[in-house]
């Protein structure tokens, strides 16, 4: 029997998932982070902001930025004193868009980058201090394959941090969250990235991710130490930390 696994509400051969969101990422690349100040109401700025500021990579330090996208985690680690950034995403669109935007911020000493899945990372083990994910992990396929692999290549004393959409805590905001969700958001990208699908299925692949101790169940049993997490804007986003020890 074909296992299935769930792209957004829908049921999907496990083994197409990922093409699948390729697909995706594909075809909002160009207007990515434009996107993401519109669905966000620029929040995800201040977002990513605290995130880099609780990873504090130093400048001794490698900082494995995985489903690194467009960039912005890993241009403001290395504003923020990070010695080594590794830029890893699976797709090579969203890195390009990256590594373009790397040049024209004067960025791209110190950057390094990665066509890979994250379910495969392609370093040794423990050879980085620190990884951080923002945003991904929701579209993996195999989410405990992932965290297996960041504990993996982090060096004894390292750290993991992950932002991600999370569980709303706010009873009274929710209607207003799921209509902002599913009607203005795929209507947002139909008008500015001709791609009402794709959004679509980014609003519904938030609502399929794990709550807050789910994640932190996940990652404990990956082999971290010292799990927590931290909520911003009420819940709509979570940062979760844990340590290789």
């Amino acid at each position: 029997m074909t296992q299935t696994t769930d792209f957004g509400f829908r049921e999907v051969p496990r083994d197409a998932k990922a093409s699948m969101v390729r697909e995706v990422f594909d075809s909002v690349a160009p207007k990515y982070d434009v996107m993401n100040d519109l669905m966000s109401l620029g929040l995800h700025r201040a977002w990513k902001q605290i995130f880099v500021a609780a990873i504090a990579a130093g400048p001794r330090e490698t900082l494995l930025d995985l489903a690194a996208g467009t960039g912005d985690v890993a241009f403001l680690a290395k504003k923020r004193g990070a010695g080594r950034v590794i830029l890893s995403d699976i797709n090579a669109a969203m890195l390009n868009v990256g590594q373009n935007r790397a040049l024209q911020k004067g960025l791209a000493e110190g950057l390094t980058y990665v066509c890979s899945d994250a379910e495969r990372i392609p370093l040794p083990d423990a050879s980085v201090e620190k990884v951080s994910m923002a945003f991904g992990l929701r579209n993996c396929t195999d989410k405990d394959a992932v965290l297996r692999e960041a504990h993996r290549v982090l060096r004894v004393g390292g750290r993991m941090h992950v932002l991600e959409f999370s569980r709303l805590e706010i009873d009274a905001l929710r209607p207003l969250y799921d209509a902002w969700s599913f009607k203005a958001l795929p209507a947002i990208g139909g008008r500015i990235a001709q791609d009402s699908e794709s959004y679509q299925y980014l609003a519904e692949s938030i609502r399929m991710f794990p709550d807050q101790p789910t994640l932190a169940g996940m990652m404990e049993r990956a082999g971290f130490e010292r799990v927590k997490w931290q909520n911003l804007s009420g819940g709509i986003v979570a940062i979760h930390t844990g340590w290789k020890l």
